[in-house]
């Protein structure tokens, strides 16, 4: 399905086509607001679709705003390629770029007000006496011994924070509203607390920052985002966010509206899981291929739009589910598919002699781009009397079944001719050194020949005099679970040791020509990219997906 189809209609869009019905709203305004301490992962990719699509939809407009209220974990390289991938995966917020650091002063003022009207206070104690004083779900909070702080101390008190008169953990900010709530979220919940920090935007203009559940509601307000779409864990938050909003003169009054998140099996979608690994060394970046980030995803082929195909695919619910992994890689083959060029590669190189093909002849071989598309023609590939073929095309004792290259047996070579093989050479150990073969010159283009002999098997092949040397990064999952955060120990004990292997093969000659990003066919093995560790003199491949899920055979036989 493309992403270009009509998206059905979920319970957040019928949402929104009834507040516009009903005149609530005349024009949509959403958000994304990514915190900028570390890369987006494809569960951001499905907030992305939503917020940026839903204002695509319904004719509005959606911000980028960087909720960027810790500067102890956030950085600049996270702002930069946040802004790549949204890009990337094909949406734009024009001028609509913001930063939750654009508030501070407004946040603060709100603040000040709250302690004016009696529903803010300094406290002075620290995080864990805040914690023990909270209670639990079956026993209510106790009140701070600086609840009834007198809102002229507090003041005082909030503009000293202010200026750096205490260190981190001394003071806090809370509002003050009911410890004996239900709802943990409303036992006086810290709005301001004190970090020294280097800023990445304000530097060290500020050293008192707003909490998430403060400053959100008041970005969203003063951006008058009409709809502010969270996903679940954010459910038991919303009360609070209203409250917020209800409680500062705020120049809107946004709507926050819950959806579940993306969970995929074989990944972990943590963000402190994912630094961890690369932090650790684990992976190679942020960025490696194996990771379920979408530069990872990029950078391993996967096209954007199959990655909004995806998130189309499934759909926006109130249920927390796990997808599997399998469906993502499909949408990412139906694109591909349809728009990547094919290309004969041989991983595990195995030589072939063609014993009656002329030594120094050459044959350029007509060979079809994309099936799918053949308005794209098709390209020359050469044919001589020495080539290549994947070690695990042949096999000496062959079961009956067993329809590729074999003794005695005779196989259609794609594109070129039908081969026989007559000998197999080995090494004084018993490995398999060359194949002798013989061609049968009536079969060019790996036509029928004229006594109406019939092959089941055809091959793909490599001109060994015309061979690119390549290496090939045979990527799979990361995690040998399906749930790694849900197995028994940590999921750093679910590795899968063999998520990555490293080949040097065999090329056809045009593949020298693949620019760093582009995906193409290897046939009968996959699509690969064209890695950005590429160089002049070697191209480096990943393996996007394989062309048959072997996962989904290992998980039928489990």
């Amino acid at each position: 399905m493309s992403d270009q189809d009509n998206p059905s209609t979920d319970f957040i869009r019928q949402i929104i086509q009834d507040d516009l019905k009903s005149g609530k709203h005349n024009e949509i305004v959403t958000r994304f607001p990514p915190e900028p301490n570390g890369y987006l992962h494809i569960g951001h990719a499905k907030s992305i679709c939503l917020n940026f699509g839903i204002a695509q939809e319904f004719g509005g407009r959606c911000h980028l705003r960087f909720d960027d209220t810790n500067p102890a974990k956030e950085d600049t390289e996270y702002v930069d390629s946040i802004i790549e991938d949204v890009r990337w995966l094909g949406f734009d917020w024009g001028d609509n770029l913001f930063y939750a650091s654009d508030y501070f002063e407004q946040l603060y003022d709100w603040a000040v007000t709250l302690i004016e009207t009696g529903k803010a206070y300094v406290d002075d104690q620290n995080a864990e006496e805040i914690s023990k004083g909270r209670g639990n779900l079956q026993t209510p909070g106790t009140n701070s011994p600086y609840r009834d702080r007198p809102a002229e101390e507090s003041l005082k008190l909030f503009k000293e924070m202010r200026e750096g008169k205490y260190g981190d953990g001394e003071k806090v900010l809370r509002a003050k509203i009911d410890m004996a709530h239900p709802n943990m979220n409303f036992r006086d919940p810290v709005l301001y607390r004190i970090a020294h920090a280097h800023h990445h935007r304000t530097a060290d203009k500020w050293c008192i920052y707003p909490m998430y559940d403060y400053a959100h509601g008041q970005s969203d307000a003063l951006e008058h985002i009409t709809h502010s779409l969270c996903t679940l864990e954010f459910e038991h938050h919303r009360p609070l966010y209203e409250w917020f909003v209800e409680n500062i003169d705020v120049p809107a009054t946004p709507r926050q509206i819950e959806f579940a998140r993306l969970n995929l099996t074989y990944t972990v979608m943590s963000k402190r899981k994912l630094l961890q690994l690369v932090s650790e060394n684990h992976v190679s970046g942020w960025n490696d291929p194996r990771m379920p980030t979408l530069s990872g995803m990029r950078r391993r082929g996967y096209p954007a739009e199959g990655i909004r195909n995806f998130c189309h695919h499934i759909g926006i619910t109130k249920y927390q589910s796990t997808h599997d992994v399998g469906v993502l890689e499909n949408e990412v083959k139906q694109v591909l598919n349809r728009d990547a060029l094919r290309f004969m590669a041989v991983l595990d190189p195995i030589k072939v002699i063609v014993t009656n093909y002329p030594e120094d002849q050459v044959e350029e071989m007509d060979a079809v781009k994309n099936p799918e598309n053949p308005d794209l023609g098709t390209r020359k590939v050469p044919f001589c009397r020495e080539l290549y073929i994947e070690r695990d095309d042949f096999m000496e004792d062959a079961p009956k079944k067993f329809f590729r290259l074999k003794p005695g047996g005779e196989v259609r070579f794609r594109c070129a001719y039908w081969l026989k093989c007559e000998e197999v050479i080995k090494d004084d150990t018993g490995e398999i050194q060359e194949l002798h073969c013989t061609y049968d010159p009536d079969t060019r283009g790996g036509e029928n020949p004229p006594d109406g002999r019939k092959v089941k098997g055809t091959i793909h092949w490599v001109s060994a005099r015309h061979a690119v040397d390549a290496e090939v990064r045979v990527y799979d999952r990361l995690f040998k679970k399906e749930n790694p955060d849900a197995a028994e120990g940590s999921f750093l004990d679910h590795l899968n040791p063999n998520s990555i292997e490293v080949k040097t093969a065999k090329l056809e000659p045009a593949l020298a020509d693949v620019e760093i990003g582009e995906t193409v066919q290897f046939e009968r093995l996959g699509y690969f990219c064209v890695d950005i560790d590429s160089t002049e003199d070697t191209k480096v491949f990943n393996r996007t997906v394989p062309l048959r899920d072997s996962w989904a055979k290992i998980a039928g036989k489990s």
